[in-house]
């Protein structure tokens, strides 16, 4: 299987198609997706959202080691097929773990989460002599 295909006219890439059918793609049940991804800083922390629908809070596990935090979710899989009655139910959950690099400048102690609405956001505060400091006039004697 080619990762990328040859631009070819639409008539030659058709006949392509039906002579050599990828009859063999399946994409596997455990598959792992990464979630997107935002960050942003302002003046006092670091906020990271993750878009991540469907799942709860107990679903998360978030660590703090060495200067790396990092989010993961485990997948969970649930198949039923019954079949005198040709009833199939699925479901399926994704697992990912993305980690980051922290700055020195962010204050672990006081890291906090949120799940809400498909949004995962954690708040990175920076520690006091990180934050800016007010402008000094300095008189002259």
């Amino acid at each position: 299987m080619n990762l990328a295909r040859k631009q070819t006219p639409f008539l030659p890439a058709l006949l392509d198609d039906l002579l050599h059918p990828d009859w063999s793609v399946r994409f596997p049940s455990n598959a792992s997706t990464l979630p997107a991804v935002n960050i942003k800083e302002h003046e006092s922390q670091y906020e990271i959202e993750l878009a991540i629908p469907g799942k709860k809070k107990k679903d998360f596990e978030i660590e703090m080691n060495e200067g790396i935090l990092s989010i993961s979710s485990t997948q969970e899989e649930e198949t039923k097929v019954e079949n005198g009655t040709y009833t199939r139910r699925e479901f399926s959950y994704d697992s990912f773990r993305r980690s980051f690099t922290i700055p020195d400048s962010v204050d672990p102690t006081k890291i906090d989460a949120h799940y809400s609405e498909g949004v995962l956001q954690i708040t990175l505060p920076k520690r006091a002599e990180a934050l800016p400091q007010p402008k000094k006039q300095i008189k002259i004697r």
